[in-house]
């Protein structure tokens, strides 16, 4: 496949020059750039690439609309499990609507089953942009960490994990005017081969060496104490500049990770607020049951040392309910710049043969053009209709995510709160559990003293020595008695406090199934319309490469004839968009 660099129409192999602009054709780096993805999502240009998926510009076609589509390696989606994991998280990050988690706005296969994601087009900087210009100040940190822990909270609250948190992975979007970076969360849950460049080793692992908690090491079924491991390590980097531990190789990595104590954050700088020191170091924590209960706990800390974004709307101030983006009409696409070529054409026509008809041929092949631009015409307006319905289910299911998402989020609150309460009470009842044991083991050995003295059966004459024992033994059971009606009122009291976990758990449970039926709904109901518009769709992008092998046609008796060059000329003026290879 070939593409004329100026304006991006694709041709065959055999061809040589662009018939609009009558410069060289280049060979398409990337077959991806230009296709067309279920039937609406014109790939553009490649912003990025990892170990797993490249990243594309591209828009909807229908409303011209910029996106961002990530398209799985054609190898790695070979891998059976690796492609529904790609397909599952993708549906499991699109339900999660939370301003601090990427939006996932579709997803499905290219032609070749290859799975693909489409995405909000974030302008902006990863973040290990910003970690490679030195350390931050902490106040920024707690700002940009806050945010983190908004995202985690959320994502955890529908049980979705993140399981490869790290710099790369987060993005900082412009803010509009003077407001500050908004942290956005990507790439939830998808496992990928690692390159990356940090390691002077490469190797294929689940998640990233140098931000494992030291259970993922062990385990591929960490739960989400191990994200909030990571955003410790990422504080850590952000804060010095640096991470926790350094290694010229994976298991020097995975080493440290569980067994060595992570560097004071105050020794390398010592303006860090202690608050904010104790918070990193507890994210740090080798044990999960020494970590922060949850994101929201986290949350909660680093609202105290960010008042100033905690004073800014958040996701439990109530859902975000947007109207539905609509376009009111055909958009300038491909069919208008064909229509001026058209237009054009028509023109040469006149020009080229003023005393009588144009040779059929001719003729007959600008009539092809002008059909087919009809049929263009009606399939994308069926499919611009098509779009406007799944705008409007997809307004719906927005809606829907967002009001349960405030559901959860106050649920999670709640949750978290019950937890750190739970905790707390299990350190608090020890004591009791403690002393109880104790009176039990004395007992237990007044009474083996009481046994030893002759206390099993009936003495022939009192002892005094038996009578000592006996006192002991009665007065030990009284000391066990009372100690354990005080450790069985602490276990009641931890009971309640479990209880009242356990209850807000089954709430949140009950909400994450109502979301999966909202999903399971939505996606019933967007099934046909989503096929009639990668329907229309194919058969346009077929068409259209129909137009550009018509018009090569068309223009080849035509040129080198001199009074047609303003014709020409005019040619490329019509068939060349402002902007981009958009065909």
């Amino acid at each position: 496949m070939k593409v004329c660099p100026s304006c991006g129409l694709r041709y065959p192999d055999e061809n040589v020059r662009c018939f609009v602009d009558d410069v060289a054709l280049e060979e398409m780096r990337d077959e991806r750039i230009g296709a067309l993805l279920k039937g609406r999502y014109q790939v553009e240009s490649r912003l990025g690439e990892g170990g797993m998926a490249t990243v594309y510009r591209a828009r909807n076609t229908l409303v011209e609309r910029e996106v961002a589509v990530k398209i799985m390696d054609s190898m790695l989606a070979t891998d059976p499990s690796l492609k529904e994991r790609f397909r599952r998280e993708a549906k499991n990050a699109a339900a999660v609507a939370h301003p601090n988690i990427i939006d996932i706005l579709d997803h499905g296969e290219a032609e070749d089953g290859t799975p693909f994601l489409v995405m909000e087009l974030l302008e902006g900087e990863p973040l290990n942009d910003l970690i490679a210009r030195g350390p931050v100040p902490p106040a920024e940190v707690a700002r940009l960490g806050l945010q983190i822990a908004r995202g985690l909270a959320r994502a955890h609250d529908f049980d979705v994990l993140h399981r490869d948190l790290k710099p790369e992975n987060i993005f900082l979007c412009r803010g509009a005017g003077e407001r500050p970076p908004v942290a956005k969360l990507l790439d939830f849950g998808i496992a990928r081969s690692m390159h990356d460049k940090r390691l002077t080793a490469a190797g294929q692992i689940f998640g990233t060496p140098q931000y494992m908690a030291p259970e993922r090491v062990t385990s591929l079924d960490a739960g989400a104490s191990a994200d909030l491991y990571a955003l410790g390590v990422i504080l850590f980097e952000l804060v010095t500049g640096r991470l926790p531990f350094e290694s010229k190789d994976l298991p020097g990595f995975f080493i440290k990770h569980m067994k060595d104590p992570p560097p004071v954050p105050s020794q390398l700088v010592p303006s860090i607020p202690r608050r904010l020191e104790e918070l990193i170091l507890s994210l740090l924590a080798k044990k999960p049951e020494d970590r922060p209960v949850d994101a929201h706990a986290v949350a909660r800390e680093l609202t105290a040392l960010a008042p100033d974004e905690a004073a800014l709307p958040g996701p439990g101030d109530g859902p975000a309910v947007r109207a539905p983006s609509i376009a009111p009409t055909l958009p300038p696409t491909t069919l208008e710049r064909w229509a001026g070529r058209a237009a054009v054409f028509e023109q040469m026509l006149q020009r080229a043969y003023p005393e009588g008809p144009a040779p059929a041929e001719v003729a007959g092949t600008l009539a092809s053009i002008r059909e087919i631009l009809t049929r263009i015409h009606a399939l994308r307006g069926e499919g611009l209709r098509s779009q406007r319905v799944l705008e409007q289910l997809e307004a719906q299911a927005k809606e829907g995510r967002e009001r349960l998402g405030h559901a959860v989020h106050v649920l999670g609150e709640d949750l978290s709160k019950a937890r750190a309460g739970a905790r707390a009470a299990k350190a608090e009842i020890e004591p009791y559990l403690v002393a109880e044991a104790k009176a039990h083991g004395t007992y237990v050995g007044a009474h083996s003293k009481l046994f030893a003295a002759g206390g099993g059966s009936i003495q022939p004459e009192p002892k005094a020595e038996l009578a000592t024992a006996a006192r002991e033994t009665a007065d030990a059971l009284d000391r066990w008695d009372l100690a354990r009606g005080a450790a069985d009122k602490a276990r009641r009291w931890l009971e309640a406090k479990d209880r009242e976990v356990q209850d807000l758990e089954f709430q949140v449970s009950a909400l994450r199934a109502q979301l999966e039926r909202l999903e399971a709904s939505y996606e019933e109901q967007r099934a046909s319309a989503e096929e009639s518009v990668a329907a229309h769709g194919e058969e346009a992008e077929s068409l259209e490469r129909r137009l550009t092998e018509l018009g090569a046609r068309f223009v080849q008796p035509l040129a080198g004839r001199r009074d047609l060059g303003d014709l020409f000329a005019r040619l490329q003026t019509e068939g060349t968009p402002a902007t981009g290879l958009r065909r």
